[in-house]
C-alpha cells in the first residue's frame, strides 16, 4: 500500500515523481540563504568560473527531463506485468530492498564507464560532456545540466538498464529513482552542511564530486551517484582534504599520494 494508490498509477508516479522531487529538492537549496561558512566555493568563484547562466541551465535540465519522461513511459508500457484487472504483483519488502541495491550497483557501473569514456574521448568531451563542466562550481539545479546526448546515454539509459536488470516493478522504481535524484542533486549542491546524511553514509558526496569538477581533478572521481567502488578498483580515486577558508566556508583540496 502506497499513498498514491487509487489516485495515480505506479507508472505515472515513476515517470513524474522524480522530476517533481528534483525541482523541490534543488529549489530548496536554491532558496537557502548564502550559507557562506558552508560553501565549497565562494560566491565570487561561482560567478567568475561558471560560463553558463542559470536560465540556460534550467532549460537544459527541462529538456533532459522531457526525454527521461518519454523513455520512462515507454519502458513501463513495454515491461508491465499487470493482470487483466490491472493489478501488478508486488514483491516483499526484503526483495524490493535487494532490487534497489542491485539497481544502485548497476547504475554506478554504467555511469562510471560512460562518464570516464566521455572524458577520455576528446571528441565526446569537447562536443558533449564539456557542457556539464561549464559549471566548474556545481550547484543543485545544475545537477542534470548536460548535453542532450549525454543525458540520454548517461542518465536515461543508465536508469533504464538499472530498472531492467534489477527486475523491480514500477512501484519500486518510484522509490529508487526519487532517491537517485535526491542523491545526484545533493552531490552537486556545492555545500558541506553539518549533519547531512549523505556525507555520513556515502563517501561519494558533494566534496568528492567537487574534486572532479576542479580543473586538476577532471581525470579522477568519475563514480556517481552512489559509491566510489569503480574509482578505487581502477585507479581513478582521488582522496581529498577539507580545509577551512579564512574568509569562511571550505575548500576540497586534492590529496595526492
Amino acid at each position: 500500500m502506497v499513498f498514491w494508490e487509487g489516485y495515480v498509477s505506479d507508472e505515472a508516479m515513476g515517470t513524474f515523481a522524480p522530476i517533481v522531487v528534483y525541482w523541490l529538492y534543488a529549489g530548496f537549496y536554491q532558496l537557502l540563504p548564502p550559507l557562506d561558512k558552508y560553501r565549497l566555493h565562494t560566491r565570487k568563484e561561482e560567478e567568475e568560473k561558471n560560463s553558463v547562466p542559470l536560465a540556460s541551465v534550467v532549460k537544459g535540465v527541462l529538456l533532459q527531463q522531457l526525454v527521461q519522461a518519454t523513455v520512462a513511459q515507454l519502458l513501463f508500457l513495454l515491461t508491465s506485468t499487470a493482470d487483466a484487472s490491472g493489478t501488478t504483483f508486488q514483491p516483499s519488502i526484503p526483495v524490493q530492498i535487494v532490487q534497489i541495491i542491485v539497481a544502485m550497483l548497476v547504475m554506478d557501473t554504467w555511469q562510471y564507464f560512460v562518464h570516464r569514456f566521455m572524458h577520455q574521448n576528446k571528441f565526446l568531451y569537447r562536443h558533449v560532456h564539456s557542457q556539464h563542466h561549464r559549471l566548474v562550481v556545481p550547484y543543485a539545479i545544475g545537477a542534470l545540466y548536460n548535453h542532450p546526448l549525454e543525458g540520454l546515454l548517461l542518465d536515461t539509459f543508465g536508469g533504464a538498464i538499472s530498472f531492467l536488470i534489477s527486475g523491480m516493478t514500477a512501484r519500486t522504481a518510484v522509490i529508487f529513482f526519487c532517491f537517485a535524484v535526491i542523491k545526484t542533486v545533493d552531490d552537486h549542491c556545492g555545500l558541506w552542511l553539518p549533519g547531512n546524511i549523505f556525507h555520513i553514509f556515502f563517501q561519494n558526496n558533494s566534496a568528492y564530486h567537487d574534486i572532479h569538477h576542479q580543473l586538476q581533478g577532471t581525470k579522477y572521481n568519475y563514480s556517481q551517484p552512489f559509491f566510489p567502488i569503480w574509482d578505487k578498483l581502477l585507479g581513478t580515486h582521488m582522496p581529498y582534504v577539507l580545509l577551512k577558508r579564512p574568509e569562511g566556508g571550505f575548500e576540497a583540496r586534492l590529496k595526492k599520494d
